[in-house]
C-alpha cells in the first residue's frame, strides 16, 4: 500500500453541510474507506486548507478515483500528494 496526503478545502456548500451535521465528516471517512483507502489520520486545519488526511491506497489510480469521486460532489476540493517514508527515500538515494 502506498501513502498519500490529501489536503481538502470545503466549498460554501460543504461548510453548510458540516455546520448543520458535523458527524458528516466521519460518514465521509467511512465512504473513503469503502472506496478502497485506509484513513491513517485526519486533522482539521486553520489556514488555506480545512483538513489534512493521511491515507493508504493500493496505487495512484485508486486514490485519484477517490479524489475525483469526492470532488464531484461539489462540497470540497482536494490536493493529493504521494508520500514516501523518509527511510525509503534515503535508501533510494543510495542506489
Amino acid at each position: 500500500m502506498a501513502t498519500y496526503v490529501m489536503l481538502t478545502t470545503l466549498t460554501d456548500e460543504g461548510r453548510k453541510t458540516i455546520k448543520g451535521n458535523p458527524e458528516r465528516i466521519k460518514e465521509v471517512n467511512k465512504e473513503v474507506e469503502s472506496m478502497g483507502a485506509k484513513l491513517l489520520s485526519q486533522y482539521a486545519l486553520m489556514g488555506p486548507y480545512d483538513f489534512v488526511n493521511v491515507l493508504e491506497a493500493a496505487d495512484n489510480e485508486a486514490v485519484a478515483k477517490i479524489a475525483m469521486e469526492l470532488g464531484a460532489r461539489g462540497t470540497l476540493q482536494t490536493m493529493t500528494m504521494a508520500a514516501i517514508p523518509v527511510d525509503e527515500f534515503i535508501k533510494s538515494l543510495k542506489k
